[in-house]
């Protein structure tokens, strides 16, 4: 049986929110940072860079965790980390090369774990399945996990990502240099959440200019 939470407590509750500013306030607005967030977007899109920004933004108010399962380390994932300024975020973020599902469960269950996660991408845990999805974020209820996913005809690839999509608080699909943002954090009373962010302008133009 679920738990029972009256009307008044209900009314009362309030919540940890990260009081994200500019830019980011417009798109994302005032997030809870645990649950799940998606992105998705094709080859060359700006998704990689895209991902870099919001790791580097987000590691001002948690500690970040990067679980490059795609690339790892390598030396155009070092530049795009160089790219986007990662020196300023000193030791509240950490690169993870190509880890496990199993492994990442070890790494949380110690003191001081990440608080986020970036997972890129999902299609590279072989086996994952929408049980284990499920687990990990009951397991862990106060840490969010962000799933980078491959795209298929604009859509998420494969049926765990599209899941993913429906469950997440913010879901962002990344094209032509451009993140267009749905977030349940948007407030269109105080004109906050919902913005589309620009990830590179020059790189934006150029590929509005072929879309014309």
């Amino acid at each position: 049986m679920g738990k029972t939470i009256s009307n008044k407590n209900v009314l009362n509750a309030r919540f940890n929110v990260a009081e994200f500013e500019g830019e980011w306030l417009a798109s994302f607005g005032r997030p809870e940072l645990r649950g799940s967030w998606i992105v998705w977007g094709g080859s060359g899109s700006g998704k990689t860079t895209f991902m870099l920004q919001l790791a580097k933004y987000v590691s001002q108010f948690r500690k970040v965790a990067y679980n490059s399962l795609e690339q790892g380390l390598c030396l155009s994932f070092q530049v795009a980390w160089n790219r986007v300024g990662m020196a300023d975020a000193g030791n509240n973020i950490m690169l993870i090369e190509k880890e496990t599902l199993a492994d990442l469960r070890l790494r949380l269950d110690k003191k001081r774990s990440p608080d986020i996660i970036i997972v890129d991408s999902l299609h590279y845990w072989q086996g994952f399945k929408l049980c284990d999805y499920v687990n990990l974020l009951q397991s862990y209820p106060d840490k969010l996990f962000v799933f980078v996913s491959h795209e298929r005809n604009g859509e998420p690839k494969g049926s765990i990502a599209q899941y993913i999509r429906y469950n997440s608080d913010v879901k962002i699909r990344v094209e032509g240099y451009k993140a267009f943002i749905t977030t349940r954090y948007e407030d269109k009373e105080n004109g906050v959440g919902g913005a589309d962010y620009t990830i590179w302008e020059e790189g934006a133009n150029e590929y509005n200019l072929t879309k014309m």
